[in-house]
């Protein structure tokens, strides 16, 4: 086709064409006018919608229409568009991209339908992803499992911090364009990540001139945040900025109820905690993406983040003592204790991407390179008293954390249903962590020996993969195989403790996909994962906000390998979208944190390889848009577990079957006002000491515009119930313990976003269907 000015008949170079499945409003495919305004672009059977735009001029959409198989060409003809001064009053487009599309190997949340996350953080934004939870630790979960692996535009990032929780909690949901959930990925994504890949990608836009958006929010408990994102092409070169501003103050509270029997004495304790945590956290981001000649684009980004943290955290101990000696009349007396704790950390991230991308000729062969540096620097330093004990203690933690990555993916189809990829691989990660611990005796200040160390982390990981995929009728398959070869050191320096491995290993994958008919497909696949340990499982530094409860690393620990196997399902219906899958995953070396319990009452918390995990479960999504103004969304995630760990210590097992799931509802009254309701389940869970009582939570969102659409007021309360609390149980021989805690309390937030040269409805933004990791980095 050929897009022109509607008034003066002249050709609009650079206007942007997006092609939407008629269906469900995805993005198939898209490009870009030439200076005579026409366009070619190449896609698989199926029925479409065009969506034409260009700046200053309406939007265009054409009426659905059928690519054929046996028709080589369709043409859309002259497409004139009218300046939107002219028509802006008169235009009303009513229909909008989901908030959650999928397909049979990856689910797409669009943050920008999340009403209730409006000016909140990724922790917050991925508890509402289908598939995926976040405990009351910041852990997060997929389909049950801890070991997924965590990417910011299809790369590691020093944005999420070490261990996948951390950084989530200060990086802005306002900078973040949507979330790719991959269950099972092939051999073309590293090996990392038991239960699969989330991948983040950040806000940019390709559309021509300049465009974005402004966001401020505030609420309670006291907190606040800002937000910038712009875009700017022009001819060749699209340069783009995002920038994020986070402030909170959030109370936390918990409790723990503990009967220990050792030796003669009756331990009954009752131990209350709060926390209050305060931050402030600045995230910088800019790049540029330069058109060269030969189908050739040169993008370089720049990552820079800085947050200030100041944590109180306050222990109370309410014991009673029963001593029962067997020659002795019992005695009983009762203690009353707290602990203190000040803690200041400051940390910065600093991150440098340069990105090639060379296509060829012929539709998808294509070269694909990215280098990437990381570099983070964290300092904490807390002060710690027990005035009952007189007891004065306070420690110091200096950690430095440097990554290099290079990676190249090469893609070559032979036909037009038949293709070859490989790639390379190369990832080089060096940690350093000095921790000091000291007590006041005597007004000096002594260093614990015992709990003082310096922990060294190298960690250099090489890969390369290759997959060969083919298509015969309504049948196509992928075959490929990845080898990687890890080489990890770890070393207290002080007590010359080291402990070096070496090993390499293979990981194939497979999956062959039946077209039943036009959107009704079924998938069957296989991977080989691995999940080594992260930096804090391994590092043997003891916490100690509390002590008697601690919790430190295990060097010797093992990595963890399984074998998932999955079969998934999808109908796209007028109004209803289904996806079903069942999948099993057998595991072995499974790491899992431990607590022992100790005679005098403390406890020690740390990870451990047990023997084997099998999962077997069924994964249900539905989405409903049948009813005008209307928006249903549901996900059931259905499982068994067991785990054998008799490796550890005899009858160490557990079997327990658990559910979890979302409902999410939105709806729209009077003009322009929406009102979402989500509400979170998790069913209780058994694991070999205990059980994880239910968590459930609602959130609540209600948006509406002004300005012509242009300016979105938006309040969202996440857990409106205040029910998003982690509740356990506790049970062995001589121990017992319930107790429940919860980082933050309900919270309320306001948020104004103003669009610049934007619609709220109408925005084409790179984020549907045009591969994986779109907007980042395929690998």
């Amino acid at each position: 086709g050929q897009v022109l000015d509607g008034q003066s008949n002249t050709p609009l170079e650079f206007s942007t064409i997006a092609i939407l499945n008629a269906l469900d409003s995805t993005i198939v495919e898209g490009a870009i006018t030439d200076a005579d305004g026409y366009f070619s672009i190449q896609t698989s059977p199926g029925t479409y919608i065009a969506e034409i735009e260009f700046l200053s001029y309406a939007t265009h959409y054409t009426e659905p229409f059928d690519v054929l198989e046996d028709i080589n060409t369709h043409h859309l003809g002259q497409i004139m568009l009218s300046p939107s001064g002219l028509i802006l009053d008169d235009v009303e487009i009513t229909a909008e991209r989901s908030e959650m599309f999928f397909s049979l190997d990856k689910r797409v949340f669009n943050v920008g339908k999340d009403l209730a996350n409006k000016g909140g953080t990724a922790e917050e934004l991925l508890d509402n992803v289908p598939s995926v939870t976040v405990d009351i630790d910041g852990n997060v979960s997929l389909r049950g499992s801890q070991n997924v692996r965590m990417l910011i535009d299809g790369r590691p990032s020093g944005l999420i911090g070490l261990d996948n929780t951390n950084g989530l909690r200060t990086l802005p949901a306002n900078i973040i364009e949507k979330i790719e959930v991959i269950t099972n990925p092939s051999a073309r994504y590293e090996a990392e990540g038991m239960a699969g890949i989330i991948n983040i990608v950040l806000k940019k836009d390709r559309r021509s001139g300049v465009n974005g958006s402004f966001e401020v929010s505030g609420g309670l408990p006291e907190q606040g945040g800002a937000g910038i994102n712009i875009n700017h092409r022009s001819g060749k070169i699209n340069t783009f900025f995002n920038y994020g501003l986070r402030y909170r103050n959030n109370p936390g509270q918990g409790y723990q109820n503990i009967r220990q029997l050792y030796n003669d004495t009756l331990l009954v304790s009752r131990q209350d905690r709060e926390i209050q945590r305060k931050g402030l956290s600045n995230s910088f981001r800019v790049g540029v993406d330069i058109s060269l000649p030969r189908d050739q684009t040169l993008t370089a980004s720049g990552l820079y983040r800085i947050s200030d943290e100041d944590n109180l955290n306050t222990v109370t101990y309410d014991d009673f003592y029963t001593i029962s000696p067997s020659s002795e009349p019992t005695t009983t007396y009762s203690l009353l204790t707290q602990r203190f704790e000040n803690e200041r950390e400051d940390e910065a991230n600093t991150e440098y991407s340069l990105n090639y991308r060379k296509a060829y000729n012929d539709e998808g062969h294509e070269l694909v390179a990215t280098v990437q540096y990381r570099d983070q620097t964290e300092e904490e330093n807390s002060d710690y008293s027990e005035p009952y004990f007189d007891l004065e203690q306070r420690s110091a933690n200096n950690e430095g954390h440097r990554n290099f990555l290079f990676q190249a993916d090469y893609v070559h189809p032979f036909s037009k249903e038949h293709k070859f990829e490989f790639g390379i691989r190369g990832n080089l990660r060096a940690i350093d962590n000095d921790y000091l611990v000291e007590e006041q005796i005597n007004e000096n200040w002594t260093i614990l020996e015992s709990l003082s160390n310096t922990f060294d982390y190298d960690e250099n990981i090489y890969a390369a993969y290759g997959i060969f995929g083919n298509k015969k009728g309504a049948f196509s398959y992928q075959l490929g195989l990845r080898y990687e070869y890890s080489d990890v050191k770890t070393e207290l320096v002080q007590t010359r403790e080291i402990n070096d491995t070496q090993y390499g290993n293979l990981f194939p994958s497979a999956f062959i996909n039946y077209e039943i008919n036009k959107g009704n497909s079924v998938q069957a696949s296989y991977s080989r994962r691995i999940s080594r340990p992260r930096f804090w499982w391994l590092n043997p530094f003891l916490s100690f906000s509390d002590d008697r409860n601690f919790f430190a690393g295990n060097p010797n620990l093992r990595p963890e390998f399984s074998d998932a196997y999955e079969i998934g399902y999808i109908k796209y219906f007028e109004t209803v979208t289904i996806s079903t899958s069942l999948y099993y995953r057998h595991s072995v070396d499974v790491m899992q944190r431990i607590r022992t319990i100790f005679n005098d009452g403390t406890s020690l918390t740390k990870p451990e390889n047990l023997a084997k995990r099998d999962d077997i479960g069924g994964e249900f999504t539905f989405s409903y848009s049948g009813i005008k103004k209307l928006r249903l969304d549901a996900n059931a995630n259905f499982f068994h577990m067991k785990i054998q760990g008799d490796n550890y210590r005899d009858g160490f097992n557990s079997s327990d079957f658990t559910w979890r799931g979302n409902l999410t509802t939105r709806y729209t009254f009077w003009k322009d006002l929406e009102v979402q309701l989500r509400f979170n389940y998790r069913a209780p869970s058994d694991n070999p000491q205990g059980t994880n009582k239910s968590v459930y939570m609602l959130n609540l969102g209600i948006s509406k515009e002004f300005l012509n659409k242009k300016l979105i007021i938006t309040f969202g309360s996440r857990d409106l119930l205040n029910t998003r609390k982690r509740r356990y149980q506790i049970n062995d021989a001589d121990y017992s313990a319930e107790g429940e805690f919860q980082w933050r309390s309900r919270t309320m937030n306001l948020t104004a976003t103003y669009l610049l040269n934007q619609n709220k409805r109408n925005r084409r933004q790179d984020n549907g269907g045009g591969g994986d990791f779109e907007g980042g980095e395929e690998f």
